[in-house]
């Protein structure tokens, strides 16, 4: 049965262009999503871009432009960023849309029971854009991890979120499993963040300290806190409150966050949507972060990585399937050009191309391009299907690539070129031809459907080349092998001639499991 489905990406700040570790929440997202849609559900997508706070007011400051020109013009560099790495999404929010900025202040109005005005003086992070305990400061000896730069020391009047009433709900809903946390280790460390409780949160800032942000209702003095607007717009988006069709698809399915802000999306988050009276997300996806050849990004070091020109360069589907196979979808993982060129040649070019490009010429060559009777191949799905459901994606590609790397196995093994040749004298060794090409070729119907969530270009193009029962070539080089002699230098090396034959295949309706 249909169901109508939501996932979410959290909202980058728009204060830089995006980098390499910008690509993990569409593309987790954007897997699931066309996963969900090969079952035959409607799916709702969300990007957007968060806009408010003192870092947007900063950059915008050194630019020499006003807060609005800046992020409007940032926000476009996101918006493209985002469409070139041909995610599904269906809705972008900007928290600088004013419908937003009308309805965050609606959702204070409504948490005003909960919300109460106090003095804060401590440690604060201009780069989180969050206020830290001393124990928290202490740890990390007054630097913070994240931005590599000390806590300021803040006093000023705030108003504050008691997020401590929820408390018990919250920690019951997660280690009740109605609020998910994947994987389950970062549920545990979670849970034991919050063993006291939930600390009531900051919400605002005095307009002085922080003047680029949506007003406080009814005090012109203060400015709201930047996460009380950027959480606000998972379901602002979807039209809440007036629009009574958001409560078709919240709860959301699947939320995907990083590890750093994970405390915020499983605390300040469901706390206030229980003051709200909102139900909570179902699934809580948390990822690792990207470091580049084992080192943190860092314009210092000089090892920031440009996705954009990953893509110019080597196309999207390359970029797609490094992080979906070799970055892990839940632990840290990294980023090498080294790694990346042995992904592109080994498997991408050698494994998956050179399987497409040997089953479309044998079948042109020995039975004049048309299909024989296809055979299913003896690969078992459990584990792929499993991967999915349980949000392993880096395992359920790893999956198909098993079938990739058994087909071209079973090609040198059974030699269909000595079997053609036999069967010029051997009916039964015409027939045998035919079973043979009829695996190769189902097996790769059957890799084109497995591939579709996470390279869903390629997946058409096997596809395409094959379904009809007619071959129908490709008529570029499915993956040219490339040589990076340096990241700048780095150039497609085309293929000998014998394999420039290259096909493609859509997705055929997976085996039926349940959502994540």
């Amino acid at each position: 049965m249909s169901k109508k489905l939501y996932i979410t990406t959290a909202i980058p700040y728009v204060n830089a262009k995006p980098h390499v570790g910008h690509v993990m929440d569409y593309l987790i997202a954007d897997i699931w999503a066309r996963h969900q849609k090969q079952l035959g559900h409607e799916v709702r997508f969300q990007v957007g871009t968060d806009e408010h706070g003192n870092k947007i007011a900063a950059k915008a400051a050194e630019a020499g432009q006003d807060p609005q020109t800046f992020t409007d013009e940032n926000c476009v560099k996101f918006k493209q960023f985002i469409d070139s790495l041909e995610v599904s999404y269906t809705d972008f929010i900007r928290t600088t849309d004013p419908k937003h900025q009308a309805v965050v202040q609606y959702i204070w109005q409504q948490l005003a029971p909960y919300i109460y005005k106090g003095t804060y003086e401590g440690w604060y992070c201009e780069g989180c854009e969050s206020f830290v305990t001393d124990k928290e400061a202490a740890a990390t000896n007054g630097v913070c991890p994240d931005h590599d730069k000390p806590y300021q020391r803040l006093s000023e009047e705030n108003y504050y979120f008691k997020a401590s009433e929820f408390s018990d709900k919250v920690r019951a809903a997660i280690e009740g499993n109605k609020l998910k946390i994947v994987p389950e280790f970062r549920k545990h460390e979670f849970l034991n963040m919050i063993k006291d409780g939930l600390l009531d949160v900051s919400i605002s800032r005095p307009k002085k300290s922080l003047s680029w942000g949506v007003p406080v209702p009814g005090d012109d003095t203060q400015v709201m806190y930047v996460w009380l607007d950027a959480l606000a717009n998972y379901i602002t988006v979807l039209g809440y409150p007036e629009n009574e069709t958001w409560r078709e698809y919240w709860p959301a399915d699947i939320q995907v966050v990083g590890k750093d802000i994970m405390r915020f999306h499983a605390g300040l988050w469901p706390a206030m949507l229980l003051g709200l009276g909102v139900s909570l997300p179902k699934t809580l996806l948390v990822h690792g972060h990207v470091t580049v050849a084992g080192s943190k990004m860092s314009k210092t070091i000089g090892n920031v990585v440009d996705p954009v020109e990953v893509i110019d360069k080597f196309g999207v589907e390359a970029l797609r399937y490094y992080f979906s196979r070799h970055v892990s979808t839940t632990d840290d993982s990294d980023f090498s050009w080294d790694k990346f060129e042995k992904a592109y040649n080994n498997e991408l070019a050698n494994d998956l191309g050179n399987l497409v490009s040997r089953a479309a010429n044998m079948v042109m060559r020995y039975q004049a391009g048309v299909v024989g009777e296809l055979q299913k191949p003896e690969h078992d799905m459990f584990a792929y299907n499993e991967a999915l459901r349980e949000l392993r994606f880096s395992d359920a590609i790893a999956e198909a690539w098993a079938l990739v790397q058994g087909a071209n196995k079973f090609i040198d093994e059974t030699k269909p070129w000595v079997i053609a040749k036999n069967a010029e004298n051997d009916p039964e060794e015409k027939e045998h031809l035919d079973e043979v090409l009829g695996h190769v070729v189902g097996s790769l119907l059957q890799v084109a459907n497995m591939l579709y969530p996470f390279l869903p270009a390629t997946s058409e193009k096997i596809y395409e080349t094959f379904n009809t029962g007619v071959v129908k070539p490709l008529e570029d080089v499915l993956f040219p092998k490339i040589r990076l002699e340096a990241p700048e230098a780095a150039a497609p090396v085309l293929p000998e001639p014998a394999a420039l034959a290259r096909p493609p295949v859509p997705p055929a309706e997976p085996e039926q499991n349940e959502i994540g």
